[in-house]
C-alpha cells in the first residue's frame, strides 16, 4: 500500500495479490462501486488494465470506413410459394431444417448439418434465428436456405439459453465445479445483444443465488432464472431473490429506481405476456395469521394494481392469457381437518375496470387438477381433473352468453384417457394427450362445435407440437423410448398425412412465426369472406390433386413397363433354352400347352350345421 512521504498517508490505492484468477475475479466483482460514505466509493481494477490502457496509441487515428454491404433477408422463408412451414429435427449426430410439405405427404430438405451443436438447438421466438449450442458458447444461425452463422456469443461451458421475446437479446447460463470442494459452485449469466454479439451485463454468484436444475427447473430457481416483461419490446427483465424481486431496465441495464421491488417471503412471480405487469405470490405466514395473496405490480412505478387474500393454502400456480386478458390463479386449500386439499381457480379480468376477480370451483371440488391450459388469443380455458386412469376434460369461457362478466362452463367430457392440453394457436381446435402412462392417446377436438373431430394414437408419444398456423400437429417419440423414434404429421382435424422413422431421435421444434401485421378486424374480415379468397387456393389444390394423379399415373405405367419388359426376358431366355429341354427329355416338346390335359376337381367343405326346431302346424 504505497505511502506519501510527505503526509504520511496513504494514496489512496493498494496492490493486492490472490492465490488464483477465480479468487481476484470473485474480489472486484464484490467490492467494486461500494459505496464507503456518500462522498466516497470503492473502486476495484484488475492488474491486466494497465496493459490495456498503455497500448493505447498517443495519436488519434481516425477510424476505417468500410463499404456497406446489404445483409441476408432472414425473413425470405415466410415468403414460401407454397406457405409451408419449417421445422428442425436432432437424429444421432445430424441436425436437419426441413420443409413440411403435407401436400405432398413428405418432407422437402432445407438444410443438413453434422455436429451442428453439441447439445440442443432453439429457434428464437419469432423464428429469425437459430441458436445451437457449444463448448466456447453460443452462435445463432440464419438466411434463406443457408443458414450461415451471423453471430458468436462467447461463454464457455454454456448449458442453457435463452431469447428475450423480441429477440433482441440472448441470455447464457453456466456452472461450474469450484477448484476447492468447500466452495460453492460458481454460476455465470450473460446478456448479450442479439445483432451486434455484445455482452451488455454479466451476473455471477453463487449455486444458491442462481442454481438451475435443468430446463425444467427444480426446487428454488426454474429456467430462465431472468424473465422478461413489457411484451415483444424487450424493455424489462426480473429475477426472483430473497424477500424481494430484482427488476431491471434494459436501456441502461441497471435495477428499476437502482433498487429491487421488496417483497417478504415472495416464492414466484410472472410478467404479463403484453403489458408491463408482474403477477406475484407470497405463501401464508405464522401458522395462517398472515393469509397468502397475489398481487398485481405495475412497472415501472411499482404500483400495486390489485391484490387478492388466499386462506388455508397448500400450494399455488399462475397462468395468463396469451393476450394479456386473463390471469387464472390455480389454488390448492386445505380443508379444515388440514388431511387433505381440494382446488379453486381465482380468475382475474386483467383489461376490465377495478381488475374484477371471480371465483371458479368444480362441480366436484375434490378433483385432482391435471392439466390447465388458455385458449391462445381467445377468452376459453380447458381442465383435466380427477383421478387416473380416465380424467374428466371441462371447457369453461370467461364470455357466459347469459352473463356476459360470468365464467360459465361449457361442457364435460367424461372419462378421457388424457394427462395434457394442446390448445392450437389459433384457438378453436385442442388436443386432448395422452402421453407417458397412456401411450400416446389422442383426441383432436372442435370447441366451437364441442365435438370430437377425430381419436387416434402415436404409440409411446413424448410430445406433441401445433404449426405457429394451427393447420398441422406434429406427435413425437424422442430417445427416452428405444424403439419407435421419430415423428408423425397430422392435420388439424386428426388425420394422419405421414410418418418418419428416425434413431436416436432427439428434438422436433417448429419454426415459429412473427406476429400478424393485420389488425383483428381484417382477420374477422378475411374469416367471414373465405370463400371469396379460397377460390385461388381450390384451383391450386386441385392442380396438385391433379399432378398426385399424374404422378400416381406415371409409377403405375413405370411398374407395369417393368413387369413386361422381366416377362419377355425370361420368355426370350425360354425360347433359347427349348432345343437344349427337349435334347434332356429324348425329343419329346414338353413346352407345347396341347400336351396337357386339363382336369377341374371339386372339393367341398362344411363349415358349418346348424339345427333348428320349426313348430308343427296342422
Amino acid at each position: 500500500m504505497p505511502v506519501d512521504p510527505e503526509t504520511k498517508k496513504t494514496l489512496g490505492y493498494c496492490f493486492i495479490e490472490y492465490n488464483t484468477p477465480q479468487e481476484a475475479e470473485l474480489a472486484k466483482e464484490k467490492t467494486h462501486g461500494y459505496k464507503l460514505d456518500r462522498a466516497h466509493i470503492f473502486a476495484v481494477n484488475m492488474f491486466d488494465d494497465f496493459d490495456k490502457y498503455m497500448k493505447v496509441p498517443d495519436e488519434w487515428a481516425p477510424p476505417e470506413i468500410k463499404p456497406y454491404t446489404p445483409g441476408e433477408n432472414l425473413q425470405k422463408w415466410l415468403a414460401d410459394e407454397k406457405a409451408r412451414d419449417q421445422f428442425v429435427i436432432r437424429a444421432g449426430t445430424d441436425t436437419e431444417v426441413l420443409w413440411n410439405d403435407a401436400r405432398q405427404s413428405k418432407t422437402e430438405p432445407v438444410y443438413k448439418r453434422t455436429y451442428w451443436t453439441e447439445s440442443f438447438v432453439q429457434w428464437s421466438p419469432m423464428g429469425t434465428y437459430l441458436a445451437t449450442v457449444h463448448r466456447q458458447g453460443a452462435a445463432v444461425w440464419g438466411g434463406a436456405n443457408t443458414f450461415n452463422r451471423l453471430m458468436r456469443y462467447a461463454h464457455p461451458q454454456v448449458k442453457l439459453i435463452d431469447f428475450s421475446p423480441g429477440e433482441k437479446f440472448l441470455v447464457t447460463y453456466s456452472s461450474h465445479e469450484p477448484s476447492n470442494p468447500r466452495d460453492a459452485n460458481r454460476v455465470v449469466i450473460n446478456i448479450f445483444d442479439v445483432r451486434t454479439g455484445k455482452m451488455m451485463r454479466d451476473f455471477k454468484g453463487s449455486a444458491d443465488e442462481f442454481a438451475v436444475g435443468g430446463a425444467g427447473g427444480v426446487a428454488g430457481n426454474s429456467w430462465p432464472v431472468f424473465r422478461w416483461g413489457g411484451g415483444k419490446e424487450d424493455k424489462y427483465f426480473a429475477k426472483l431473490g430473497k424477500n424481494m424481486i430484482s427488476v431491471y431496465e434494459t436501456e441502461t441495464f441497471s435495477l428499476i429506481d437502482k433498487k429491487s421491488l421488496k417483497v417478504e417471503n415472495v416464492v414466484d412471480f410472472s410478467w404479463s405476456p403484453t403489458d408491463p405487469i408482474i403477477a406475484l405470490f407470497v405463501p401464508e405466514l405464522g401458522g395462517g395469521n398472515q393469509p397468502a395473496r397475489v398481487s398485481l405490480v405495475q412497472m415501472p412505478g411499482k404500483e400495486e394494481l390489485r391484490q387478492k387474500n388466499l386462506f388455508s393454502i397448500s400450494d399455488c400456480k399462475m397462468y395468463w392469457q396469451s393476450n394479456g386478458d386473463y390471469l387464472a390463479v390455480k389454488a390448492d386449500r386445505y380443508t379444515k381437518t388440514k388431511k387433505s386439499t381440494y382446488t379453486g381457480f381465482e380468475l382475474f379480468r386483467i383489461k376490465e375496470r377495478d381488475i374484477p376477480i371471480e371465483v371458479l370451483e368444480l362441480d366436484n371440488k375434490n378433483d385432482k387438477i391435471i392439466a390447465f391450459a388458455w385458449e391462445p388469443k381467445g377468452h376459453r380455458f380447458a381442465v383435466i381433473h380427477g383421478d387416473n386412469p380416465r380424467p374428466d376434460v371441462s371447457f369453461y369461457s370467461m364470455r357466459s352468453t347469459h352473463n356476459l362478466g360470468r365464467v360459465a362452463k361449457l361442457t364435460t367430457l367424461k372419462g378421457k384417457q388424457a394427462n395434457a392440453l394442446f390448445w392450437s394457436p389459433g384457438g378453436r381446435f385442442i388436443v386432448l394427450a395422452g402421453l407417458k402412462g397412456f401411450n400416446g392417446q389422442l383426441e383432436f377436438f372442435n370447441v366451437d362445435e364441442l365435438e370430437t373431430m377425430a381419436t387416434a394414437e402415436h404409440f409411446m408419444a413424448t410430445d406433441v407440437e401445433w404449426d405457429p398456423t394451427g393447420r398441422y400437429v406434429a406427435t413425437s417419440v424422442t430417445s427416452v423410448h428405444e424403439m419407435e423414434n421419430g415423428f408423425n404429421i397430422w392435420s388439424f382435424n386428426g388425420k394422419l398425412l405421414y410418418r418418419i422413422l428416425k434413431d436416436h431421435f432427439f428434438q422436433f421444434l417448429w419454426r415459429p412465426r412473427p406476429p400478424s401485421f393485420l389488425t383483428p378486424e381484417k382477420e374477422e374480415e378475411i374469416a367471414r369472406n373465405l370463400k371469396k379468397y379460397s377460390k385461388k387456393y381450390e384451383a391450386e389444390d386441385q392442380d396438385v390433386s391433379m399432378l398426385l394423379s399424374e404422378q400416381d399415373r406415371e409409377k403405375r405405367r413405370m411398374l407395369k413397363e417393368e413387369w413386361e419388359k422381366w416377362v419377355s426376358e425370361w420368355r426370350r431366355a425360354q425360347e433359347e433354352e427349348k432345343l437344349e429341354r427337349q435334347k434332356l427329355r429324348d425329343g419329346e416338346a414338353s413346352d407345347e400347352e396341347e400336351e396337357y390335359e386339363a382336369k377341374e376337381v371339386e372339393v367341398e367343405e362344411v363349415l358349418d350345421v346348424s339345427e333348428e326346431v320349426l313348430p308343427f302346424e296342422e
